[in-house]
């Protein structure tokens, strides 16, 4: 008989999530946004919806613009989405002339 599951061997599926939402998965190193990549694993650790995360990832498409309602991460995700680290990140057209 298997055992129950315990909380640190539940699956998360955050990867999974921030990859049908266009996010960076390596933007966690970049240091103004690794508290919120850190705080949303742990949301993602803690969610109690699991399975309704599970259901929504198998019954979307690869890509999609927005997390579920239900998800307790959401807001980190919009923020992620809005904020993406990248080469131009910051730079605004009179600060690039010279």
């Amino acid at each position: 008989m298997a055992a129950p599951a315990t909380p640190e061997h539940l699956p998360i599926y955050i990867c999974e999530m921030m990859e049908r939402l266009g996010i960076e998965l390596g933007g966690g190193v970049v240091p103004r946004l690794s508290l919120s990549y850190a705080t949303a694993l742990h949301r993602c650790e803690a969610c109690p919806t699991k399975k309704a995360c599970r259901d929504w990832l198998d019954s979307l498409p690869t890509s999609v613009p927005l997390p579920p309602r239900f998800c307790p991460n959401a807001d980190i995700f919009f923020e992620l989405q809005v904020d993406k680290p990248g080469p131009d990140h910051g730079v605004t057209k009179s600060s690039s002339r010279k």
